[in-house]
């Protein structure tokens, strides 16, 4: 069973580094990564995407427009069955009290720790299992 896991970024090479890193996955058929360049974007993806399901949204929270701290409490109002997963630049106490705060699973600084970020979705994807 193939499942959805939806990244929001609006930087275009971040969609490269998460295809490059997750490209076994990807290319078994293992989860579908899609990527969404805003959170608006995210927004609708998030309601549309029903089979196969979505198990995670990983997103970033500086993005011009909405950012994705904004962004939180709406997806986990439309989609409150899916784990948001914060990542920052700025790891400081106020920035993870706010994303925790909002609804977010939790919490990655950039660069992405890919090891930790697996270990993410393997789990997820157990529990899907």
């Amino acid at each position: 069973m193939s499942v959805y896991i939806l990244v929001v970024d609006d930087e275009p090479d971040v969609e490269d580094l998460f295809r490059q890193q997750f490209r076994r996955d990807i290319k078994s058929g293992r989860f579908t990564m899609e990527f969404a360049a805003s959170a608006p974007a995210a927004l609708i993806r998030a309601v549309e995407i029903k089979n196969p399901p979505l198990i995670l949204i990983l997103s970033d929270i500086n993005m011009p427009g909405m950012s994705g701290l904004e962004m939180l409490p709406k997806v986990r109002a439309e989609r409150p069955d899916v784990p948001v997963i914060m990542i920052t630049a700025y790891g400081d106490a106020d920035t993870r009290r706010k994303a925790i705060d909002r609804g977010a699973a939790g919490l990655l600084t950039k660069p992405i720790d890919f090891v930790l970020l697996r270990h993410e979705i393997d789990e997820r994807l157990g529990q899907v299992a």
